[in-house]
């Protein structure tokens, strides 16, 4: 009867822990694929953060594109339209500001500063796009290694004693293999 009562104790102190084991396995599992899609949010929000930037910054480009080129050509239209020599003076003074601003823009760099930055921007964003694909694969090999070891047996009867569920993996959107259309 002892024995018996011994071999009983010893088999549910090995299925306790046992058991204790398996679940603590989970719980680092399933916080580990917690804490990489966390690591996934992060770099969506550093690329949230970019585009506006990037967007304002083609803008700008644009801007101070057509601003030059547009005060160029408003002081062209001021002097062909000045009937006095002090109008068609004053005109000159316009286009030759104008038009140096022109070219000190050109002098100090062959591209405008602003595609500098829209440049830079670029490279960024293309960044974080790869961090992106690298944290979306680490979470989905963790969520594969979370799911397979909660659908083996005989953990898949703790996982569903404690409540552990199968984690989704992160895949394309639909729509996502053709290329976005950008229009300014």
């Amino acid at each position: 009867m002892k024995k018996a009562l011994i071999i009983i104790f010893v088999v549910v102190a090995i299925a306790a822990i046992y058991s204790w084991s398996i679940y603590n396995k989970m719980i680092t599992l399933n916080e580990e694929v917690n804490n990489q899609w966390a690591q996934i949010e992060t770099q969506f929000q550093r690329r949230f953060d970019l585009i506006p930037n990037l967007v304002a910054s083609v803008k700008g480009a644009m801007q101070q594109e057509q601003k030059v080129f547009g005060d160029l050509a408003e002081a062209r239209t001021h002097y062909a339209n000045a009937k006095t020599v002090d109008a068609k003076a004053e005109a000159a003074g316009g286009v030759e500001s104008a038009f140096a601003r022109l070219l000190v823009i050109m002098e100090n760099y062959p591209q405008l500063k602003s595609i500098e930055t829209v440049q830079t921007l670029m490279a960024q964003l293309e960044g974080t796009e790869n961090r992106v694909s690298v944290e979306r694969k680490r979470y989905n090999d963790l969520a594969r290694d979370f799911n397979v070891m909660i659908k083996r047996l005989p953990a898949n009867l703790f996982a569903s004693w404690f409540g552990f569920g199968e984690r989704q993996y992160i895949q394309s959107v639909a729509g996502a293999e053709q290329a976005p259309v950008v229009n300014f």
